[in-house]
């Protein structure tokens, strides 16, 4: 009896050649639409990172020529300085004079250096936030989308 079960089993009168077809369709088609889904979650994130590192390029570009003319203008200030002070020291008439101009010439460059040291690292740090929002934003968005899936 046992012979006749596997023999049943095996025959090529069980096989029904349309079910295999069918199944084999219906594998396809799925698979067909989870690769198109899959290119399409792809394609949408490459062309969101392509998206922000353009904006990341952009905005570092346009904060080093920023900070480029605020160095041009620190070393312009600071040249018309010098000018004025040997200008200045030109017509010393005493020595106590000369210590007078001096000693005020290298209080003020002191101060004027402060202030541009402060003015290019607000400068840096404003240009470095602007720079790092393309990426913060994407990520923020990136993990957006993790929470819902």
């Amino acid at each position: 009896m046992a012979t006749k079960k596997i023999d049943d089993v095996f025959s090529l009168t069980s096989f029904d050649p349309a079910k295999v077809t069918e199944t084999f369709r219906d594998f396809a088609e799925k698979g067909a639409a989870q690769s198109k889904d899959a290119y399409s979650k792809m394609k949408t994130a490459a062309e969101d990172a392509t998206k922000t590192v353009e904006a990341t390029l952009e905005s570092a570009q346009s904060g080093s020529v920023a900070l480029g003319l605020k160095a041009i203008e620190a070393l312009r200030t600071n040249a018309e300085n010098s000018l004025s002070h040997m200008e200045a020291l030109m017509g010393v008439k005493s020595v106590s004079e000369l210590f007078e101009l001096q000693t005020a010439f290298i209080r003020k460059q002191a101060e004027l250096a402060m202030e541009q040291a402060k003015s290019m690292q607000e400068a840096t740090k404003k240009i470095a936030e602007t720079v790092a929002k393309p990426g913060k934003d994407a990520a923020e968005k990136a993990f957006a989308g993790f929470k819902k899936g």
